[in-house]
């Protein structure tokens, strides 16, 4: 199996815990889309949660997206690379949005402008109106990270009034702090949905 089919094979381990808090519903249909700047660690968190090897990331080019049937549930997760001549295209995946992920590299503080900058930018679009965010605040593993408070503080989320929002502390690398936020989109996202 080639490496861009392995990177489309994603199982999401984190979300069969939301899977299984909707047994015995009818049919329903969650889209989450994962953003954020290049190397902020979006396909490491997927390959984290899939139980895969997170040795052997590259660059997205494009997207990675799985749908993922189990009972009743439905999954569609996009995986959209962050380099800066793809953003402009991530307004066109949007439609639709149950829940947005966006990861920030908690290390680097040159770009927090930037990525407070589009995050700013998404939550304007019409489609994601309201749309539940998640903010993965990725490489707390690294000693350089800046706390996610601190991160939460500088991206304003205070101001976010029109949206549930999480910021989540977590390393993509060692998995720590991800299934929490998968946890907050349990509790939060899916049973709302019900």
């Amino acid at each position: 199996m080639g490496e861009v089919q392995k990177a489309q094979m994603f199982v999401f381990k984190g979300l069969f815990s939301v899977i299984e808090k909707l047994k015995g519903t009818t049919e329903q249909e969650l889209r989450i889309v994962l953003l954020g700047l290049d190397n902020a660690g979006k396909t490491t968190l997927l390959k984290q949660l899939a139980s895969e090897d997170v040795n052997t990331i590259t660059p997205t080019q494009g997207f990675n997206i799985k749908s993922v049937c189990c009972d009743s549930m439905k999954l569609n997760v996009w995986d959209i690379g962050g380099q800066r001549k793809i953003r402009p295209f991530w307004k066109k995946y949007l439609e639709n949005t149950d829940l947005l992920i966006y990861v920030i590299d908690s290390a680097d503080k040159k770009r927090f402008e930037e990525t407070g900058l589009e995050l700013s930018e998404l939550t304007d679009e019409e489609n994601l109106r309201g749309v539940p965010l998640l903010i993965f605040a990725n490489k707390q593993d690294l000693a350089t990270a800046s706390p996610a408070s601190e991160i939460a503080e500088g991206l304003n989320l205070h101001t976010y009034r029109d949206r549930e929002w999480q910021i989540q502390a977590c390393s993509a690398v060692s998995g720590e702090g991800v299934q929490d936020g998968m946890n907050w989109i349990s509790n939060n996202i899916v049973n709302k949905k019900k």
